[in-house]
């Protein structure tokens, strides 16, 4: 939401408004906080201290279904304006002087504060963690929902003390532990916007680093997944280091925290100092090569210079974060996995925007309701250019000079562009059109740009048009990079043989015996090859990868119905990936096959079923709910957590659980037992449920 968009909020109006807030600099915050979990509720004080710049009659807060038992100005009661979505004080505030508010209240947070396993029987997985970016902070805190407000905060959080708190900043002294519960004191010495802001509470251990540059770094895991920390965690040092140096401006904070969650909205968030990341990336080895916090862990990062230290004035200047985050941590990857990584990933991106563009979908940088895939991608590709255009010194002088002139301030795209010309020393609206300003996606560039940056894309390139057989030839042996390989093989996928496809099986690399497993029930039709490649897929049932796994359980299994119990003996101890790709599988694989252990088949079912339950990631609970769906059906439990699932507050799992409540409700068997279990909901289950019945 934009500043002007924000301040209609207020009731006094958007002229009078703007001018009031404009005057009044909120320098410095002492928070308070006691989360009731058992009530879903914040009860807090906050202290500011503020500076008026010029005469005002009053000033105002964003506060969101708050009630405010008290409130002092300058230690004397005051009255307060609550509208529900902000306060105001009314008062004769002069030029020139200080004051100081003081606030008590309750808050009832209906979105940014998730209040996460207080209300189960299981003990340990009781989490609170907050999301505010980018205007919700004021649904726990008289705040401002203004990206260009920016306040020093200090955090004191109580507790329970059997939980452990984080917040943005250094933890202050040793924690104060009276009775059961702990507070402890964090303290930030520089302002950053409130939507920065953030605590998470939970069971966790940490690992403890340090930067060549002395940043203390923190990182949090749950205590049973303790031997995931490496895994997880993998080239956090080596990300911080490569960062300080390539943006050539020092981390601007005191310290840096990574803390995962149950049930994040998104990758991760980068809250000043403290980012908050889903549990799904914390990882085994095994599980590194199919999806790793890698790039994540660098685009938060990133962030802590662009985006906090440096901050969007509104939307229409969004690209000066997604868009640098996203290619420092392309940068960041570079320097980890090497320049053939580097450059077929900026051709994936190219490829994905140039259909985009293609389908009337192409989007300006400037436009502030653009796509995730601009403003990261298309933003990214925009500074690769740039710095190809005015040479490496330049840039990284001009990155340097505008984090510098802007530190811990709010700024415009033309404020980044003005130092990139005076460290240049060229006009770069030619620039500014094409890349920023333009819907386009400028195509011809890019690949050029491309081929003569990595001789394996320029050679793709060329080998796309040659003969099927010229083009795969000896190719899967060969040492070219493998994205080149795969790239090849995809574009002449209808050409491979079956020779290549065993030579795919058998690899060393486990990207060409993924694409072999994947493209094995295409290529593997004629029965007298099926000898030949059997046994070679066979081994990839405990391949180094749980996407391989995965694809030989299932396809091996449809493949060969005679050896469907052996393949299921050999995989049952397997869970593969945070989100249990291989064990769903195995379970719903176990429940249909034919005189398969049939005494534990009502045990396969009830596991399967149980993950559909809340204490379970989302991304678990989708795919039981499909496995269900597709194969067995489901139990009236599960039904209930499907309607859970149709309010849970992450978007993607609730749009997947209402599209399969649709469904479902076209059954009459399934109706008529919705209908019963409907009876026995909680509120705002029961009133989505009873709003659905009645369509």
């Amino acid at each position: 939401m934009t500043k002007y968009l924000l301040l209609t909020l207020f009731f006094f109006g958007l002229l009078v408004s703007a001018q009031h807030q404009e005057k009044v600099d909120f320098i410095r915050a002492e928070i308070a906080i006691e989360p009731i979990p058992s009530e879903k509720k914040i009860k807090g004080g906050v202290t500011y201290w503020f500076r008026v710049k010029q005469d005002v009659d009053s000033v105002f807060l964003d506060a969101k279904n708050m009630v405010f038992e008290d409130s002092y100005l300058n230690d004397k009661s005051v009255k307060l304006n609550n509208s529900e979505k902000t306060i105001t004080i009314h008062n004769a505030f002069k030029k020139g002087s200080d004051h100081k508010l003081e606030l008590f209240y309750i808050a009832t947070p209906k979105q940014t504060v998730y209040f996460l396993g207080w209300d189960d029987a299981i003990v340990g997985n009781e989490q609170i963690w907050t999301q505010g970016q980018g205007k919700y902070t004021s649904h726990w805190l008289p705040s401002f929902d203004d990206m260009q407000e920016k306040v020093e905060f200090d955090l004191m959080i109580k507790t329970p003390k059997d939980v452990v708190a984080i917040s943005n900043g250094e933890q202050l002294i040793e924690p104060y532990v009276k009775n059961d519960h702990i507070t402890r004191h964090f303290n930030m010495e520089k302002p950053m916007s409130s939507y920065l802001l953030a605590f998470a509470i939970g069971s966790y251990d940490k690992q403890e680093l340090s930067s060549n540059s002395g940043i203390p770094i923190e990182n949090y895991y749950y205590p049973e997944d303790s031997l995931k920390v490496e895994p997880t965690f993998r080239y956090t040092k080596e990300i911080f280091d490569f960062l300080e140096e390539e943006i050539g401006f020092p981390y601007p904070w005191q310290n840096y925290k990574q803390i995962p969650v149950h049930d994040f909205l998104y990758a991760g968030m980068e809250n000043t100092t403290a980012t908050v990341f889903s549990d799904q990336y914390v990882i085994d080895s095994t599980a590194f090569v199919d999806k790793n916090y890698v790039n994540v862990n660098a685009h938060e990062m990133a962030h802590q210079w662009f985006g906090n230290l440096v901050t969007e004035e509104d939307g229409h200047h969004h690209w000066l974060h997604e868009g640098f985050a996203t290619y420092y941590a392309q940068l960041a990857e570079k320097e980890i996995f090497g320049d053939d990584y580097y450059y077929w990933k900026l051709f994936d991106s190219a490829k994905d925007l140039q259909q985009l563009a293609e389908n009337s979908s192409g989007q300006a940088l400037t436009n502030p309701k653009a796509s995730s895939a601009t403003f990261y991608e298309k933003g990214a590709w925009a500074l690769v250019v740039l710095r190809n255009q005015v040479g490496d010194k330049a840039f990284k002088k001009g990155v340097r000079s505008y984090l510098k002139k802007h530190q811990f301030q709010n700024v415009t795209i033309d404020d980044f562009l003005t130092e990139m010309e005076i460290a240049s020393k060229q006009n770069l609206q030619g620039f500014k059109k094409n890349w920023l300003t333009s819907e386009l996606f400028p195509t011809e560039e890019v690949k050029t740009y491309l081929m003569t940056k990595n001789e394996s894309i320029r050679m793709f390139y060329v080998m796309k048009h040659a003969e099927p057989s010229a083009a795969l030839g000896d190719l899967i042996v060969s040492d070219h990079p493998i994205d080149y390989k795969l790239n090849i093989i995809e574009h002449f996928q209808k050409n491979v043989e079956v020779a290549d496809l065993w030579a795919m099986l058998k690899s060393s690399d486990i990207k060409l015996r993924q694409k072999g497993m994947a493209l094995f029930d295409d290529n593997s039709k004629d029965g007298s090859y099926l000898e030949m490649l059997q046994p070679a897929a066979e081994s990839l049932l405990v391949d180094k990868s749980y996407v391989t796994t995965e694809n030989a359980l299932y396809k091996l299994w449809a493949a060969y119905p005679e050896n469907q119990s052996k393949y299921l003996d050999k995989t049952k101890n397997i869970i593969g990936l945070p989100n249990k790709n291989v064990r769903l599988l195995w379970l719903t694989l176990a429940i249909v096959t034919n005189n398969y252990n049939n005494r534990n088949t009502q045990a396969y079912f009830n596991e399967l079923s149980s993950y559909t339950a809340a204490t379970h990631n989302w991304e678990v609970r989708m795919g039981a709910f499909q496995y269900l769906n597709q194969a067995v059906g489901l139990n009236d439990k599960s039904l209930q957590n499907l309607i859970e699932a149709c309010v849970h507050h992450s978007w993607q799992f609730k749009k997947f659980a209402r599209n399969l409540m649709g469904e479902l409700l076209k059954d009459d068997d399934y109706r008529e037992r919705l209908v019963l279990i409907t009876k026995e909901l909680k509120d705002d289950e029961k009133r989505y449920m009873n709003t659905k019945l009645k369509e």
